[in-house]
């Protein structure tokens, strides 16, 4: 389950977060030239003419019919997001207000359905 940035550099795709011009590239483990920032947690700082390019992943999915974005996962159980806009649908599954108009909650991953990662 992926939900942000993401670099393709040197044939790898790396988690990112963009800083300024620059962006910021992780790793789980020592490669050459990333600084660890702690145990298993190693980042490197790239500037644009260093990536090949630079996308943002978001796991989609649909429960009970409607359309959601995956937030998080734990054990058998997925938080999700919906994303159909219509308040009566998000009450009537069960959904809490997490914001003005927007609706989250968990769902049995058994359950959930059509899950896909989409690149904007």
């Amino acid at each position: 389950m992926r939900d942000g940035y993401v670099v393709s550099w040197q044939g790898q795709e790396f988690d990112a977060a963009p800083d300024g011009d620059r962006v910021r590239i992780y790793s789980t483990t020592a490669l050459d030239g990333f600084e660890e920032i702690r145990p298993g947690r190693f980042v490197r700082v790239l500037e644009p003419d260093e990536y090949d390019e630079m996308s943002y992943v978001r796991t989609l999915c649909t429960w009970r019919g409607e359309p959601f974005i995956v937030l998080a996962e734990a054990d058998n159980w997925l938080r999700l997001e919906y994303t159909g806009g219509r308040a009566p649908v998000a009450r009537q599954l069960g959904l809490e207000e997490f914001d003005y108009g927007v609706y989250q909650g968990w769902a049995p991953a058994g359950e959930v359905r059509d899950r896909y990662e989409h690149r904007i």
